[in-house]
């Protein structure tokens, strides 16, 4: 009777041990990614994958074409055109801190812009969008763009035909002031206007 329940625990244990055995599991498959990072136990897919195109989070890919001269222009212009930077150097427009809005101090400058081309209806003028230092060059661009568009719809609200105002974004690439004082910043933050005379015959 003894060696009947002994025999009986021995072959309950080898089952056990064979049961146990079976269900033993080999190491688990590591994939490896074609960014060369891997997946499997204690990774997280994504934390190390580049983004697609190259870009970085919150960033804008720009046109290389459109960064002619280092700013962005918008739309095809007057090419060729003589440029005046002088004329209009005192009717420059000037911005709040993020901020593409004309103030109402600035208006008189655009007016007497606007002013200047009803008198001489061969001309056209460059609207140029700047900004001070801080903040990325990506957003900058769009600030400048934004504050040129805001130029240029003021002179067509005053009857300027749109395709005799041309913009152009600099950002923060042509500062006046290259301090770093809040005077600085403010000198910075501004639209600029170019005369453009047709060229000679």
């Amino acid at each position: 009777m003894k060696f009947t329940k002994l025999t009986h625990l021995m072959v309950l244990a080898l089952a056990l041990t064979v049961a146990g055995s079976g269900c033993k599991k080999g190491p688990q498959k590591v994939t490896v990614l074609p960014s060369g990072s891997k997946t499997g136990p204690g990774t997280e897919l994504g934390s190390t994958d580049p983004i697609p195109g190259g870009g970085k989070p919150g960033s804008e890919n720009v046109d290389s074409e459109k960064l002619k001269n280092g700013g962005v222009p918008q739309g095809e212009g007057h090419r060729n055109w003589i440029e005046n930077a002088e004329t209009f150097k005192a009717n420059t427009v000037h911005f709040a801190y993020d901020s593409s809005a004309v103030k109402s101090s600035d208006a008189a400058n655009v007016r007497a812009v606007a002013d200047h081309l009803k008198s001489n209806s061969n001309q056209a003028v460059r609207v140029e969008g700047h900004c001070d230092e801080r903040g990325t060059e990506e957003y900058n661009r769009s600030l400048g763009e934004r504050r040129a568009t805001a130029i240029r719809e003021e002179l067509i609200k005053l009857g300027i035909g749109g395709d005799r105002v041309d913009t152009i974004s600099y950002g923060k690439d042509r500062p006046v002031d290259t301090g770093r004082s809040d005077a600085a910043h403010s000198k910075n933050r501004r639209g600029e206007f170019i005369l453009l005379s047709p060229p000679a015959a």
